[in-house]
């Protein structure tokens, strides 16, 4: 499944978007990671996204269904916990799906910000 992640600029200064989200499943708002987190895709090459206040910059997060993997430790995760480029502060995206606890399995691909 393909997703449209955007980050819109709520400030009120410009502000300059570059690469790539960290992007993880989660149990709930506040839990930790659930198995592996989103792997870069690298097909399309990083730009800097100039935002002005309330513009958006999007990037395309595809997630793969847990269930196809049988070897899979199948586990409930409440959403995604993403993380902006270079920022370290989180945004929890609610959004109930399957992830697989055992890390060896990457169910996310993320691909660079572009302007929306």
């Amino acid at each position: 499944m393909y997703m449209k992640l955007n980050l819109t600029n709520t400030g009120s200064d410009p502000c300059i978007l570059r690469g790539y989200a960290g992007v993880s499943l989660t149990a709930d708002a506040a839990g930790a990671p659930i198995g592996a987190p989103a792997v870069r895709d690298e097909s399309t090459a990083a730009v800097d996204v100039l935002l002005a206040p309330g513009q958006t910059g999007s990037a395309v997060l595809r997630y793969t269904q847990a269930g196809n993997y049988s070897d899979c430790a199948l586990v409930d995760a409440a959403g995604y916990r993403i993380y902006p480029p270079e920022d370290t502060d989180s945004l929890f995206l609610p959004q109930p799906t399957r992830a697989c606890s055992n890390g060896a399995i990457t169910l996310l691909t993320i691909s660079p910000f572009q302007p929306a």
